[in-house]
């Protein structure tokens, strides 16, 4: 039995890791993969059943999974992302949950065919989306930051909420059905909810204040956040069932909001992110590998087709629109919001202790809300996997322009470099807290953003979704070394690249790194000073054909000694940089970009 649960458990957290890693190298969704492992290893081919191989603990497991994942959701946000849509976000996660609510629950009933009592329970759970599906979404779509904005605070705000409306519902049902209940069961229900409210609350100002204080060391900092939230979990579920979301979502909030003060506690979230893309992975696949061969027959009767189709076409729809109106969204907005809405691991994990629960009290429909969970949660991601790239650009709300360059650092250099891929066609974005340095750039019909990468306030104030590789370019080692390993864990540490400066060009080629040559562009005698130097003088950017130069792997020998090989932009619009040590070939429908000197105009005659 114990090979047994370590099998299972090393097999789902592989399986859960590499499917991600597959979803990003064949472009799709990576909730649609996981859900195809995990049918393909559980009730597909029967290889490995999680549930039955875990036992007591597989509940538990899961459920401290969601916490973390809630509190990893809820700590990243920031309320300057709704800037402006601050109106729209309020009426959804308020009236357009209730709406969800209420038209979920009709369209259980008529179409699904469910008792009103469990209708209601049902159509309360149904209002999530949540941050396990919603977030690797919008990281896949790369939708504009307003639009993304709104999707994700909705999903993590309205998570914890589906399994409270669900709860509420069956206390109201048991108040209703039993004459021996009275009013202080639903009373009991509110204050355990209050109760949750004020143990995230609590747990979040003192990790907060301890932080501040320096009360742990700095290498401690992160297990101790991950305790409190196990712990902040722990006790709101003794408390109340179903209400350990909430207590972790809130305790997100407080934890989020402070690190906009409290700058010893804002690096905790590259940790919590980490931990939390393993664990969405790993329950993802627990949960559809654990589903019985019974579910699957279930979810394909026509009473639960109907009622997911209604919930797709209607029922989501209906209610964001009338939530939004006289809101600040756009047309367009509104369209995406209402048809995008996964449900995830938190509707599977909730609608099996209800369906138990429900059972036992001789609800023997009840019996079908783990086929209709899954059912919903299965199609309404692939579906909304596989259409929000499309939809989002045909409603020109997500970019349809190749992968940008964000540029740190203005100067002539910089300026003629960004001239140079926006004349190729790749979108480019020169950043500097200096105007006056930005000018050139401006000049030359760059676009321009004044600012402190580093600084919160600009990261807030620039949309950097269109941007996939950025260049440090400044002059400054340190500062130039300082951007590249903030920025490593947005980017990629493959997409980070800065210039050599001074010391580089001094030390001998044996003495530099591999992993610094990797990651410096151009060449060794290539520093700031040496390229803007050329810039002002003899030199220019330009496009050179690749000739035969393409047959040769040594294409950068065979060039002119003065002449540095810049970048090369590839038939798919893909930029690829020239660095140290990066071997790049040349293909004959490549275009390579050089710094050469200026060409000499023939006078007229």
């Amino acid at each position: 039995m114990e090979n047994l649960a370590l099998i299972s458990v090393v097999a789902v957290l592989a399986l859960g890791i590499f499917s991600q890693w597959l979803a990003w190298r064949i472009q799709w969704p990576s909730i649609v993969i996981m859900s195809i492992a995990g049918l393909l290893i559980g009730p597909v081919f029967g290889l490995i059943i999680p549930k039955a191989a875990l036992g007591d603990l597989y509940g538990p497991l899961i459920s401290l999974a969601v916490a973390v994942i809630l509190f990893e959701g809820s700590s990243n946000l920031d309320i300057r992302e709704i800037k402006g849509i601050s109106k729209s976000v309020f009426r959804i996660v308020t009236i357009g949950a209730f709406l969800a609510w209420i038209l979920g629950s009709v369209a259980a009933h008529f179409f699904a065919g469910l008792q009103w009592e469990i209708a209601f329970i049902i159509g309360g759970l149904f209002v999530v989306t949540g941050p396990t599906v919603i977030i690797p979404l919008l990281r896949n779509a790369k939708l504009k930051s307003r639009t993304a904005a709104v999707l994700k605070w909705e999903g993590i705000i309205v998570d914890p909420a589906g399994p409270l409306l669900a709860l509420f519902a069956y206390e109201v049902i048991k108040v209703l059905s039993n004459d021996n209940l009275t009013m202080s069961s639903l009373l009991s229900f509110f204050g355990g909810a209050f109760l949750a409210v004020l143990l995230g609350l609590a747990s979040g100002l003192l990790i907060s204040i301890m932080a501040t204080k320096g009360q742990f060391p700095e290498y401690l900092k992160s297990p101790i956040v991950l305790a409190f939230v196990l712990l902040c979990f722990m006790l709101a579920e003794v408390i109340m069932h179903e209400t350990g979301m909430l207590a972790v979502t809130v305790m997100g909030l407080v934890i989020g909001r402070s690190k906009q003060y409290v700058s010893s506690i804002g690096n905790l979230g590259h940790f919590v992110e980490n931990v939390s893309v393993m664990l969405t992975s790993t329950v993802f696949i627990l949960l559809t590998a654990s589903l019985p061969r019974e579910t699957i027959a279930q979810m394909f009767t026509w009473p639960i087709f109907a009622f997911v189709l209604v919930t797709l076409f209607v029922v989501r729809p209906l209610s964001i629109w009338i939530s939004t109106v006289g809101t600040e969204l756009e047309r367009n907005e509104k369209l995406l919001i209402g048809w995008i809405a996964p449900r995830g691991i938190v509707a599977l994990t909730v609608a099996g202790y209800f369906s138990s629960i429900l059972v036992e009290d001789g609800y023997e429909e009840a019996s079908l809300l783990t086929a209709l969970t899954f059912a919903l949660v299965i199609i309404t991601v692939c579906v909304h996997g596989f259409t929000i790239g499309p939809l989002a650009k045909r409603l020109r709300l997500a970019s349809s322009a190749p992968p940008g360059i964000l540029m740190v650092g203005a100067s002539s250099f910089s300026a003629a470099l960004g001239a140079q891929l926006k004349k190729m066609g790749i979108p480019v974005l020169v950043m500097d807290p200096s105007q006056g340095r930005l000018n050139l750039a401006a000049a030359k019909g760059v676009e321009t953003f004044e600012g402190q990468i580093l600084s919160e306030q600009a990261r807030f104030g620039v949309d950097m979704t269109p941007y996939s590789t950025i260049l440090s370019l400044t002059g400054d080692a340190s500062y130039n070394a300082l951007i590249s390993q903030s920025f490593a864990p947005e980017f990629g540490f493959n997409n980070t690249f800065s210039l050599p400066v001074a010391q580089h060009h001094q030390m001998n080629d044996s003495e530099l790194p591999i992993s610094l040559k990797a990651h410096l562009l151009f060449k060794e005698d290539a520093t700031f000073s040496e390229l803007n130097r050329k810039i002002n003088t003899t030199f220019e950017i330009g496009e050179v054909p690749v000739g035969e130069l393409s047959e040769d792997e040594e294409w950068r020998a065979k060039l002119p000694e003065q002449v540095i090989p810049l970048f090369i932009v590839k038939k798919n619009s893909a930029v690829d940089f020239v660095t140290l040590s990066k071997r790049i070939s040349l293909d004959e429908s490549d275009r390579l970009a050089v710094l050469m000197p200026k060409q000499k105009k023939e006078q007229p005659v």
